[in-house]
């Protein structure tokens, strides 16, 4: 059973949930039990139009222009934009997921991945606006 995530917003000091009867039946489940509250600022997923352009563009046409697979282009592209750049005690390096970025931050990876393109492989991208997918 997946573990339900609950949204609101805070004003001056107050938690306000989207559904508050949804959270009170949840709660009222683990009567009796210790529980666990994160509470985190929401962040926003990119969206299907971002990871169509993403996948069905930019990926393809630059999967196309290296000879590699779509799935090695897009790991190839984290490990250049995504990683820390620097190996932690046990010599590896972490490359971070573009599942887990923003909107505005699967933005910027997108971003600079299409410049950098433009720069270093002489290889157009159009633009999202360009484009139909």
């Amino acid at each position: 059973m997946t573990t339900p995530i609950f949204h609101g917003s805070i004003t001056k000091g107050c938690l306000t949930l989207d559904n508050p009867e949804r959270y009170l039946v949840y709660m009222a489940g683990l009567e009796g039990k210790r529980v666990e509250l994160v509470l985190r600022k929401k962040r926003s997923k990119r969206s299907d139009g971002q990871n169509k352009y993403y996948f069905g563009v930019v990926v393809k046409i630059l999967a196309n222009h290296c000879g590699y697979e779509p799935e090695e282009l897009h790991e190839a592209l984290k490990i250049r934009f995504l990683s820390d750049r620097r190996e932690d005690d046990h010599g590896l390096m972490k490359v971070h997921s573009t599942a887990k970025l923003s909107t505005d931050e699967f933005t910027q990876y997108v971003n600079r991945v299409v410049r950098w393109a433009a720069e270093s492989l002489g290889v157009y991208v159009p633009s999202a606006n360009d484009m139909e997918y």
